[in-house]
């Protein structure tokens, strides 16, 4: 086992300090001003030292929610995109559905440990949440929730400390 923590060690003092992230925000009623789950993933990356190279809000429509997934999948300063909102069950929540089709390599882990830890606040209702994350191409892509409380949760607790560390890893 000290040998495997060794190799984690050694492969986060490898992964970049600071990543390139585009901030993409599902929603058919928020507004830049009402956006507190964007505006917490930004203030959050920034406060890391991380690089916010973007930010939109896209309605809850699958073919907005693709078309702006994709237009960063090919900008090269994009690295990590992450998205809040558009994860529930509702029929018009769409973001797990496209970033799911979308997603070449998936890290169930992340969702597994983010309703896990989302368990441990909110309880059972842990369990409509669909965030999700893996990589396409090289970028890594993450879904969460809309709320705040949830992006403050996924980003303090998995996503901050293994940033540089999944860049690092997708983009060998």
């Amino acid at each position: 086992m000290a040998g495997n923590t060794r190799t984690d060690l050694e492969h986060k003092a490898t992964a970049p300090a600071s990543v390139g992230v585009y901030v993409l925000t599902v929603s058919d009623t928020r507004t830049e001003n009402t956006d507190t789950g964007g505006r917490a993933i930004v203030e959050l990356l920034i406060a890391a030292g991380h690089r916010v190279v973007g930010r939109a809000i896209a309605k809850d429509d699958a073919n907005q929610v693709r078309d702006s997934i994709g237009r960063q999948l090919a900008n090269p300063g994009v690295q990590v995109i992450i998205t809040t909102g558009g994860t529930g069950i509702s029929s018009r929540d769409t973001t797990y559905e496209v970033i799911s089709g979308l997603i070449e390599k998936r890290l169930d882990g992340f969702g597994e440990l983010f309703r896990v830890l989302s368990y441990e606040q909110i309880g059972s209702a842990a369990m409509l949440s669909r965030a999700v994350a893996g990589t396409i191409g090289r970028q890594v892509v993450v879904s969460l929730p809309g709320s705040e409380a949830a992006v403050r949760l996924a980003l303090e607790k998995l996503l901050i400390p293994e940033l540089g560390h999944l860049v690092r890893e997708a983009g060998r």
